[in-house]
Formats: C-alpha cells, structure tokens, sequence
C-alpha cells in the first residue's frame, strides 16, 4: 500500500497504491528518470517494471513515480500519464510539508503523541524517556542517528502488529521488513513478504493496524478488486474512515 494507501515477486513487492511521440525514446532504465512532454511543459517520472496487471501513477516528495506490467508497451503508459495530466500537476503544486529540523526543541509525531527532540553532546546512542527524544552527538550526526532508531523501533512494533492481525485474521506473513518508499505505506509480494513504510511510526497506532490489514488482505486477493474489499471490511469494518484518517494526517507529516 503507498503513501496514499489506496496503493512489488519476491525482491520486488507488487501492491499493496504519447500522443505526441518524443521523436527519439530514451532507452529504458528500470527507474530511472524519464521526461514526457504534455501541453506546454514536461512532466519528469521515474518507470518500474514490475509484476502487476494494472499501470499505476503516485506523486510524492521525490515526483512522479509511474508501476507498469513488465511487457506493457510505453506508448500505453505515457498516453496513461497524459490522461492523468490534470490530477499529476494538481498533486505536483500542493504544498510539502516542511523538513524536520534535528535540533532541542524539534517535535517529532510519535505514534498517538509526540516526542521533543533533545541534543545531548556528552551521549553517543539515542534514548526515548518519557515524551523526550534524547540523541546523543557525541559521535555521528544526530538525524542518522535518530532513523537508525526509529526503524529499529518500526520492526519491532510491526513485528507484534502484524502477529496480532494474522491471530485474529487466520491470514499469515511470509516474513515482515521495512520500507523506505517515498509513496507507499506498505507493500505485500506474491510470495506473502510485506514491507511496511518506517514512516508509519509517525502516525496513530490504529491507523498502522489498518495498514497491516490491508496488506494481510493482499495475501488472499493480490489486487484492489471487490473482493479484496470485501476482505478487508471484514477484518476492518471502519477501513474507509481510517483510510481518509491516513490521507489527511499523511498530508502535515514533516519529511524527516
């Protein structure tokens, strides 16, 4: 699921989120950015290739990033992106949140609170007391230092969250990992590996339960399809407040 939940084989999760031609194509790079003329100005995204049936848009802090079939031919996908032109500039022009500052006094959203940064030049490791993040930096940078820590929290967290659901659910995880997508919350492979985005440990609790629910969902229906839905609602009857609970708070959190 990415970043705007409603969204790769194995090293690789899959799901969860030209007319005019160019007069030459650029030769395909997995990922790499490319550039598609529409109107007046260009539009630049980055192309994955992936096992998938559907061709999918996101737009976050690194720009547009389009996930198509491995054998889909670019002439589809770019007349898909020209399609979504209106939607892709309307996301492009909203507002980013602001950087996180790693310094005294800097709050970092922390699950259902939050936590106050605090520097500590005489400490090396990082310490969570209270609602106080304490960061040594007697060594090393603090902001490195702080991810570092907050992913080893996320997959212990995530570990427990994910073991809580499949005992409810029945529906069980191949393996559970982390992610560092800049547009999916999290992403379930078709042999049931689920990543989940680090950055969820800025978000209420409830919110990465529903998460976890919808990729334990994907082990059953690896699509969006009416099923999947229907698989869903049942192990998450309030899944449609949560998930517009997960766009509007997603929107003011800080890129870290």
């Amino acid at each position: 699921m990415d970043r705007d939940p409603e969204r790769r084989a194995e090293s690789r999760p899959v799901i969860q989120l030209r007319l005019p031609f160019d007069a030459t194509a650029a030769p395909e790079t997995n990922g790499a950015a490319r550039r598609l003329v529409v109107g007046k100005e260009a539009i630049r995204y980055a192309l994955t290739r992936m096992q998938r049936r559907t061709i999918a848009l996101f737009v976050g802090a690194n720009g547009v990033e389009v996930r198509a079939p491995t054998r889909a031919p670019l002439a589809q996908i770019e007349s898909f992106i020209r399609e979504k032109e209106t939607w892709i500039r309307k996301r492009l022009a909203e507002p980013r949140p602001a950087r996180l500052r790693w310094e005294t006094g800097a709050v970092l959203p922390w699950l259902d609170g939050r936590l106050s940064v605090v520097l500590r030049a005489d400490a090396v490791g990082v310490a969570c007391t209270g609602e106080c993040l304490e960061i040594g930096t007697a060594r090393g940078e603090p902001r490195e230092r702080a991810l570092a820590w907050i992913r080893e929290q996320a997959l212990a967290l995530f570990r427990e969250r994910v073991a809580a659901a499949s005992a409810r659910s029945g529906i069980a995880a191949s393996a559970i990992g982390l992610s560092n997508a800049a547009t999916q919350w999290g992403s379930c492979s078709v042999k049931g590996r689920i990543l989940l985005n680090w950055r969820l440990m800025m978000l209420p609790l409830r919110l990465i339960d529903y998460v976890v629910v919808h990729e334990l969902a994907h082990r059953r229906e690896l699509n969006h399809s009416r099923r999947f839905w229907a698989i869903v609602a049942s192990l998450c009857p309030e899944h449609a407040a949560l998930r517009r609970e997960l766009h509007r708070l997603a929107k003011a959190l800080p890129e870290l």
